[in-house]
């Protein structure tokens, strides 16, 4: 029960990796807050996490609508007594090239990406900071917040602009005992990534399985999809440990895909 009486909020929560975190977290003694644009399915999760023994709360959230996100985040402090892990996991993606990128399409992947990063810590750090209580931040970046591929611009953009925030938040945030982290995953087979694989392979000219085996496996050691409880496993180490000898760092998990 290494997070037993922390309060964590995960957005994105509803599927894919931020329900892993959120599962793990829970059996960890965690009470969780499932915050996602998708209320039905964010009660679900948080429904199956209570039928388990644990304590969840579904909540609604649009991370890129300021308003939205210190509404859900006031909900969850005021229903469970303050915030300790903040799981900023929210994302989608859109894959073009850059002469061919909409503008609206731009704003919509930073918005989600970079200004919702930004406003749920905000949010967030209000509770975090007060009587010194702490916490920890962490933020889901990418491979690419490190490396860059075609057809990502502002997906690249923004999980490289996470490590700047995540860095200027440990500076910040240690005075008041909050730490700050970004995760940051090779492939994972979730639907975000198996939605990529026919884009890719229009927009590249090869095949899906190339795609697969050559984008997405190639640079790996072992040829092996990165997995939700990888990251999952890693969220629970940065967040359990014990001491800021660990804050504003960079954690890559991708079997090798990308090394620093």
């Amino acid at each position: 029960m290494q997070l037993k009486g922390k309060i964590a909020i995960i957005t994105g929560a509803a599927s894919g990796i931020g329900r892993e975190i959120a599962l793990t977290y829970a059996q960890e003694g965690a009470t969780v807050a499932i915050a996602d644009i998708n209320l039905a399915a964010a009660q679900k999760t948080a429904d199956e996490i209570i039928a388990a023994g644990g304590k969840a709360l579904g909540v609604a959230m649009d991370v890129t609508d300021e308003a939205a996100v210190n509404a859900g985040i006031d909900q969850v402090a005021a229903a469970f007594g303050g915030i300790d892990i903040l799981i900023s996991n929210a994302g989608i993606q859109i894959v073009n090239p850059i002469d061919q990128f909409s503008y609206a399409d731009w704003k919509k992947m930073l918005a989600i990406h970079l200004d919702g990063a930004f406003l749920t810590t905000k949010a967030a750090l209000k509770y975090m900071y007060k009587d010194n209580r702490g916490g920890t931040v962490i933020y889901m970046g990418s491979v690419h917040s490190h490396e860059a591929s075609p057809l990502k611009a502002p997906y690249v953009s923004a999980k490289h602009a996470l490590l700047g925030l995540a860095k200027v938040l440990a500076k910040e945030g240690a005075a008041h005992n909050v730490r700050s982290h970004v995760i940051c995953p090779g492939f994972v087979r979730t639907p975000l990534v198996d939605k990529q694989i026919p884009e890719q392979a229009k927009e590249l000219g090869i095949s899906e399985e190339e795609v697969v085996k050559r984008v997405m496996l190639g640079g790996t050691v072992d040829g092996i999809f990165t997995t939700v409880e990888d990251v999952a496993q890693t969220a629970l180490f940065l967040a359990a440990f014990p001491s800021a000898a660990l804050t504003g760092q960079s954690f890559i998990v991708s079997h090798g895909w990308s090394m620093q």
